[in-house]
C-alpha cells in the first residue's frame, strides 16, 4: 500500500462508524486481502468495478462458490463455520426440504399476481396466526424485512391516527428511509438528510451499561410503572400530538441485550394507558434463534404487531410477514402492504417447509440445548481471557463482550479476534464495535459447535498477544 493509500484508509477509518461491524478499511483488513489468492481476487475485483461501494460490504471478503448447512466455502476453497448467516440461516444453508419445495413450486406456480391468492399464500398466512395461538390473527406477507417494518408503521399510523413513534438509540430495523429513521445506528443515517419526522428515539434497557442506573430494579413487581429504567420512554409517551407505537427487538440480536424481567410488561401497560401500539421486530430473532419461536414469549407480553423476515425464506428465497390482531386497522379503503411479490408463491412455499423443518427436527429444543452448552463453553473461556467481559445469550442468539480500559482499544482488539477466527474458519458478526455476535445455524452438530468454541478461544489468545506485542 503506498502512502497516498495509507492516508485515504486513515481518513476511512477515523471516519466509518463501526456499531453494525467489521468495516473494510482497516489494518487487520488489509492483512485479510492480501490473503486472498488469484481466484478470489479476479472476481472480487470485477465486482468492485461494477458494484457502488458501501463501508460494510465492498470490497468483499472474498467470493463464496458453495453454502451447504453450516459451512462455506470460497473460490480458493477456504472453508468456514457461518455464526453470521445475516441471521437467515436458521435451518442452515441450502436445506434439502427447502430446496425441494421451491423447486417443486416452480413447476406448479412461479408467480401469482395481485388480485389473485394461491393456496401456499393462503396455507401460510393460516400456519402463521397458528403460531401466535390466535393473537395476532391478521397477515401481510412482504418481500422483505424493511418492507415489512414499513407496512407496520404504516399500519400503527392508520389505527391511531398519530405518525409518531418511540424507538431505541443505537438500535437497527432495516435499510431502507423509513427504517433508518427509526433505526439509530449512525452509518446509515450519515449524509442522509432530512428523515421520517417524528422518530423519537430513548434509551435502551440495558441492565448492565443503564446509563440511567438503574441495575437492574426494573425486574422487581413492586416498583411503579415510572421506574429508573423507563422514565424516559414514558416521558416520551406524553409529547405532544401522541405516539402511534413504540416499536424494538424484544432482544437486540446484534449485542444480545437482554431486558431484565418485568421490563416488556411495564411497557405494555405504558402503550395501553396512552393508547399507542406495541410493535415487535423479531426479523432476526423469530423461528426458534433464541429457543423459542418468538424471542416476546420469554417476557409474557403479546404485541399489537409483530414483524418477523430473514430466515423465513429458509436463507434462500426473501420473504417476511406483519402478524397484526384482528380488527386492529381496516385496509379497505387503502393499500398498506401493496408489493408485486406480495403473496409469493415461491417464498410462501419455502416458508411453509422451513417451518416444517423447524418442527419435524425439533429445532426449538435443539436451539435451547445447544444455547446453553455454548454460552456455559464460553464463560468458562473468561478464566483464560480477560478481555473478555460478558457473555449473554438465549438460544444460539450469543454475544460475547470485549472490554479492555479503552473502548478504541476493545474495538481493534474484537476486529482483530474476528480475522484470527477467518482465518481458523470461523465467520461470525461484530456488533456495537466490541461485541462477538454468535448466531449459527439451528442444525449444528455437537462436534461443530465444540469447533467454533476451540477456534474463538484460539483467535482470543492470538488477539490478545498481538495487542500486548503492539502496546
Amino acid at each position: 500500500m503506498n502512502s497516498e493509500d495509507a492516508q485515504v484508509r486513515s481518513v476511512l477509518v477515523g471516519s466509518v462508524d463501526r456499531s453494525e461491524g467489521d468495516i473494510n478499511c482497516t489494518d487487520a483488513r488489509e492483512s485479510w486481502d492480501r490473503s486472498n489468492e488469484h481466484a478470489v481476487n479476479a472476481w472480487l475485483e470485477r465486482d468492485a468495478r461494477t458494484y457502488l461501494h458501501q463501508a460494510l460490504s465492498t470490497p468483499c471478503l472474498s467470493s463464496l462458490r458453495s453454502a451447504r448447512g453450516c459451512w462455506l466455502e470460497d473460490e480458493q476453497g477456504r472453508r468456514f463455520l457461518d455464526f453470521h448467516g445475516n441471521s437467515a440461516h436458521q435451518v442452515g444453508h441450502g436445506h434439502p426440504r427447502v430446496v425441494e419445495a421451491i423447486k417443486q413450486q416452480l413447476d406448479e406456480l412461479p408467480f401469482s399476481p395481485r388480485r389473485f391468492t394461491n393456496r401456499q399464500a393462503v396455507r401460510l398466512a393460516e400456519r402463521l396466526v397458528e403460531l401466535t395461538l390466535g393473537h395476532l390473527g391478521r397477515v401481510l406477507l412482504a418481500p422483505g424485512g424493511s418492507a415489512a417494518i414499513g407496512i407496520a408503521l404504516k399500519a400503527a399510523r392508520m389505527a391511531t391516527g398519530r405518525h409518531q413513534t418511540i424507538s431505541f438509540h443505537g438500535s437497527f430495523h432495516g435499510a431502507s428511509l423509513e427504517c433508518i429513521s427509526i433505526g439509530d445506528e449512525a452509518i446509515f443515517r450519515r449524509g442522509i438528510g432530512p428523515l421520517l419526522p417524528g422518530a423519537i428515539h430513548v434509551p435502551p434497557p440495558v441492565p448492565d451499561r443503564c446509563v440511567l442506573g438503574c441495575q437492574g430494579a426494573c425486574g422487581s413487581e413492586s416498583m411503579n410503572t415510572q421506574m429508573p429504567c423507563l422514565n424516559a420512554l414514558a416521558e416520551a409517551m406524553t409529547t405532544p400530538g401522541g405516539i402511534a407505537a413504540v416499536i424494538a427487538e424484544p432482544i437486540r440480536c446484534t449485542t444480545v441485550s437482554i431486558p431484565p424481567p418485568g421490563y416488556w410488561k411495564r411497557v405494555r401497560e405504558l402503550c395501553d394507558r396512552h393508547g399507542c401500539l406495541l410493535i415487535f421486530d423479531e426479523i432476526p430473532t423469530c423461528l426458534g434463534r433464541t429457543g423459542r419461536m418468538f424471542s416476546y414469549e420469554y417476557f409474557d407480553v403479546k404485541p399489537d404487531i409483530l414483524v418477523i423476515g430473514k430466515g423465513l425464506g429458509g436463507g434462500i428465497i426473501p420473504q417476511a410477514a406483519v402478524l397484526m390482531r384482528d380488527g386492529i386497522v381496516d385496509g379497505s379503503n387503502s393499500a398498506l402492504g401493496h408489493y408485486t411479490h406480495e403473496k409469493s408463491p415461491i417464498g410462501a412455499a419455502a416458508a411453509l417447509a422451513t417451518l416444517d423443518v423447524i418442527r419435524d427436527e425439533s429445532l426449538l429444543e435443539r436451539s435451547a440445548s445447544l444455547g446453553a452448552q455454548l454460552v456455559g463453553s464460553l464463560r468458562s473461556l473468561r478464566s483464560r481471557h480477560k478481555c473478555v467481559h460478558a457473555v449473554r445469550g438465549v438460544g444460539l442468539l450469543v454475544g460475547v463482550e470485549i472490554r479492555t480500559p479503552q473502548m478504541d482499544a476493545s474495538e481493534v482488539l474484537a476486529e482483530r479476534t474476528l480475522y484470527a477466527a477467518l482465518r481458523r474458519g470461523l465467520s461470525f458478526k461484530v456488533s456495537g464495535g466490541n461485541v462477538l455476535t454468535l448466531t449459527p445455524p439451528l442444525v449444528i452438530s455437537e462436534r461443530d459447535l465444540h469447533e467454533a468454541i476451540s477456534i474463538l478461544d484460539e483467535s482470543l489468545t492470538e488477539s490478545t498477544a498481538s495487542a500486548s506485542r503492539a502496546s
